[in-house]
């Protein structure tokens, strides 16, 4: 498995390697899940997700 994590990142060592793989599996960690925030948000009745991506050219 080491050698194929090498294949995906520029790491030069196996410290690097995990010390980014580490940093990666905090960061997904620390995210919050949106099924927390379920009735924490309020959403606009009149928002119109579909007309914001027509518009964007």
């Amino acid at each position: 498995m080491v050698k194929e994590a090498f294949k995906y990142s520029n790491g030069k060592t196996k410290r690097e390697l995990v010390e980014r793989a580490l940093q990666k599996f905090v960061a997904n960690r620390k995210r919050k899940d949106v099924r927390d925030l379920i009735g924490t948000v309020e959403i606009d009745p009149n928002y119109d997700y579909k007309k914001l991506r027509t518009e964007q050219n």
